[in-house]
């Protein structure tokens, strides 16, 4: 604590108000290997040559349009306009900082205001916030809103869900004492202990289901009802809030952000009218000022930095307002029509795959009586891994193994087209493909 501005007495004082009798009493909680973690470290190197090991280094990354990519599961590839690296790119937007002075914000705060009101409209909801880390995030927010909205502690989420969704939403439950409970038949099982149900448009293998009933049951017994929807389905499909959904949340990575190493993402949040004061993070209003000339603010700034914790509805305190300013652009440039015309041509590719995969001996679509659109889980000859291990030899990323998820699915890979998955990509994968038809078996 030698760098620290406090000398002992300070220290001292500190440590009585917190009730612990020395620095390593308050740290006694953590395990003794991570305290004082011991790191195997290369001996030093002249700078030339740690630029020349920096470079070998980097050069075993691939970016994935140097290959055949199909790899989906909640980061994609798409394609990013010009315009939104443009956009981005404008030092007044990437050096900006949180905007509390309204009168020297109006560039940003503007921008954060049109993101809103494109997500309102993506959504069919009332209500968005200024956006949030990522979609994961976003969910279990969502879920914390419910519970304290409802009062309940009970959560219900389809099984379907994204396994990792799952998992920040059951890491932010645990320490509230939110019992999450998964389950194949979500509005067949909702009751009114439960604060809310969870669904996801679509599922975590890509396919897609009767939702509204989900919503009628969920409001027929007091819980809230939350969509966890892909931004590019919204624009294709009905929108969750004229479902009848109340919380709709999702990652908006494919609204003109690369998959770069999976981060840095966003996460939306929309609501109807009368959630809003439980919205976390922030929310840009339209006003006007005393000339009556339009203007932007902050506004119900229910946050720790404003007032105190135990009042605040979320410990979120920031958001990813660049890459909010990404989605923004990419959705003004590409519109509602092309958004949608983006999403048919995935669905397209995607079903044009399957269907010329599934004729080869072995392949199999695992979930065949399930409509999907562009990702499906496919059953190929022998373990995925090794699959697509054999495929990546030949320049092609076939795709998410999901044995990783579930052991039984060992033998299933979750494959994804999205419009920049060109028609001799879909020729070199099915090539590719029959050579393997039958078990296949690749060292590593």
């Amino acid at each position: 604590m030698a760098y620290l501005p406090n000398g002992a007495d300070e220290r001292r004082q500190m440590l009585e108000a917190i009730g612990a009798a020395s620095v390593e009493e308050l740290f006694a909680t953590v395990p003794e290997p991570l305290r004082h973690p011991q790191l195997t470290l290369p001996e030093p190197l002249a700078e030339q040559d740690l630029v020349a090991e920096l470079e070998r280094l980097a050069a075993r990354n691939h970016p994935l349009g140097s290959l055949d990519s199909f790899l989906g599961a909640g980061v994609y590839r798409r394609y990013v306009p010009a315009i939104v690296r443009a956009a981005i790119a404008r030092p007044e937007f990437y050096t900006a900082y949180t905007p509390y002075q309204a009168e020297a914000s109006q560039g940003t705060l503007q921008t954060i205001f049109e993101f809103q009101s494109m997500i309102c409209e993506l959504t069919g909801l009332d209500v968005a916030n200024a956006s949030l880390y990522d979609g994961a995030t976003a969910a279990a927010e969502g879920v914390m809103m419910a519970v304290a909205q409802t009062g309940r502690h009970r959560v219900l989420v389809a099984a379907d869900l994204h396994p990792e969704t799952l998992t920040v939403i059951r890491t932010y439950g645990r320490g509230r004492g939110v019992e999450v409970v998964t389950t194949a038949d979500v509005g067949a099982t909702v009751g009114a202990g439960d604060a809310c149900a969870v669904v996801a448009l679509p599922g975590f293998l890509g396919t897609v289901a009767e939702i509204a009933p989900v919503a009628q049951a969920a409001r027929a017994v007091g819980a809230i009802s939350i969509c966890c929807a892909d931004p590019i389905a919204c624009a294709l499909l009905t929108p969750p809030g004229d479902l009848g959904f109340d919380i709709t949340v999702g990652d908006g990575q494919p609204l003109g952000i690369p998959p770069s190493f999976g981060g840095p993402h966003l996460g939306f949040m929309a609501v109807r009218q009368e959630l809003m004061r439980r919205m976390p993070g922030r929310l840009v209003g339209l006003t006007h000022d005393h000339d009556g000339r339009r203007a932007y603010a902050l506004t119900l700034q229910a946050r720790e930095q404003h007032i105190r914790r135990e009042k605040a509805t979320s410990n979120i305190c920031t958001n990813h307002a660049l890459t909010a300013l990404a989605a923004t652009v990419y959705m003004a440039r590409m519109g509602g029509a092309g958004m949608r015309r983006v999403a048919e041509i995935s669905v397209q590719r995607a079903h044009a795959l399957a269907a010329r995969l599934t004729v080869l001996d072995g392949f199999e679509l695992a979930e065949p009586a399930h409509p999907y659109l562009w990702e499906f889980a496919l059953r190929v000859p022998g373990d995925a891994e090794d699959f697509a291990r054999a495929m990546r030899h030949q320049g092609i990323v076939a795709g998410l193994p999901l044995g990783r998820f579930d052991p039984d699915r060992r033998e299933q890979l979750l494959v994804c087209c999205t419009e920049t998955s060109p028609p001799t990509s879909l020729d070199r994968y099915v090539e590719a493909a029959s050579r393997f038809a039958g078990p296949v078996t690749v060292s590593p």
